[in-house]
């Protein structure tokens, strides 16, 4: 059902001049389901002090590796991972009328971003009722968007017959859905509060300038891996996850001939965020300092266990076992089964051979429009263009300069 615009319209008020909850109130907010097998979880000694809590955001655009880079956090037993929230905010603005659409800008939406963000690091999972449609009734839920993408939603106590690897051993999206029936928000936010760390993974924010006043709110200590790509790669992904959007250029990319209808805006845009942002994050901004580091995926693929001891070593914690024998497991083909492939989220490949598999799939015609659209990326970045099909072919020879890119210290 619709959203009405004045209920939107309340919302976007609301969510701008909300009054967030401290850790403490919360958790005796929730003192109602602290029976029985839940007892322990409302006691003192779980709390983990608050001067040390983590507070992480993966900042990514879409189809730049970042659901795989998102499982090295989701691995650690102290993280609760959440996977693209901002989702839900998203589809209450785009569901509500073509009346109130109108009447909002990138500011209120950015805004409401950042609302959903600060109440979800102080664990207020409640506060996503704004925003989930179908509306949760008594603060459950079976429409939050991937769950099964954390170890956290799929295990006890938000999930009695979840646990470590589920009951099979087999990834939790494929058995998540299945054994944990609807979310029940109370027991999410407890189960935040008891993991002690909390990592968000995001698509959906432009630029890492949006993120100012996060790094800047004195309750957090915002931690930002800003995830980056090839945006040569990240088209080739967009046009196999997304083909009806893509239509246009697969016709391109098959036939050689640019349609008059294609969309260049799209991967435009992306660039020019990419950009931004990674300008914006490597001047050291005071607000920035020692809260933000540039990842470039291909370096996460080509060394995978490297580049973790890197990111867990910047947002200061301990690079768990269980950490690196899932990456031992999942960046090597020959553990992965064909199922896994296929899922559109899927975490599970030869992180080399994806990393520049591309280039087998690109047309000439088509990367070379792209390294004029996005010189300037390219660039910063340290990808190397190509200037022949025997160049984009030759996987022999790496697009990708060495680069080291320090955190904002």
């Amino acid at each position: 059902m619709e959203c009405s615009w004045k209920t939107v319209l309340l919302l976007v008020c609301a969510s701008l001049g909300v009054q967030y909850t401290a850790i403490h109130t919360l958790r005796d907010s929730l003192s109602g389901p602290c029976q029985g097998a839940y007892h322990s979880l409302c006691d003192d000694s779980w709390l983990p002090v608050e001067s040390y809590r983590k507070h992480i955001l993966l900042f990514a655009t879409t189809r730049s590796g970042s659901s795989f880079t998102g499982q090295l956090l989701n691995q650690h037993p102290a993280i609760f991972y959440v996977f693209e929230p901002l989702y839900h905010v998203q589809q209450a603005f785009t569901n509500s009328s073509s009346r109130l659409r109108r009447t909002l800008d990138r500011r209120a939406l950015l805004g409401a971003y950042r609302d959903l963000l600060l109440n979800l690091y102080t664990c207020d999972f409640h506060f996503m009722e704004n925003y989930i449609r179908p509306e949760p009734q008594d603060h459950v839920t079976g429409s939050f968007f991937r769950r099964s993408s954390s170890h956290a939603l799929c295990s006890p106590p938000v999930c009695p017959e979840g646990g470590d690897g589920g009951a099979t051993g087999s990834p939790d999206e494929i058995w998540c859905p299945k054994k944990c029936g609807s979310l029940n928000l109370t027991l999410a936010s407890m189960s935040c509060l008891s993991r002690g760390h909390v990592a968000i993974k995001t698509v959906r924010i432009p630029e890492v300038g949006d993120l100012r006043t996060l790094t800047e709110d004195p309750r957090l200590d915002l931690k930002i891996i800003h995830l980056v790509r090839d945006p040569r790669a990240i088209l080739a992904s967009r046009m196999m996850a997304f083909s009806d959007q893509f239509r246009a250029w697969k016709i391109w990319n098959a036939t050689g001939r640019q349609p008059r209808y294609v969309d260049l805006s799209q991967i435009t845009s992306t660039c020019k965020d990419m950009t931004a942002s990674a300008e914006t994050g490597l001047q050291r901004p005071a607000w920035l300092r020692g809260r933000y580091l540039l990842v470039r995926y291909e370096d996460l693929a080509f060394n995978p266990k490297d580049k973790a001891i890197e990111i867990y070593r910047f947002v200061g914690l301990e690079l768990e076992e269980k950490v690196r024998s899932w990456i031992a497991r999942n960046t090597n083909s020959n553990v992965s089964s064909p199922s896994e492939w296929n899922h559109r989220y899927s975490t599970t490949r030869d992180s080399r051979v994806t990393a520049e598999s591309w280039r087998l799939r690109l047309s000439f015609d088509i990367v070379r429009t792209l390294q004029n659209l996005c010189n300037d990326t390219l660039t910063l970045l340290g990808y190397k263009q190509v200037h022949s099909v025997a160049e984009l072919r030759n996987l022999s020879h790496s697009l990708v300069e060495p680069r080291t890119f320090s955190p904002a210290t």
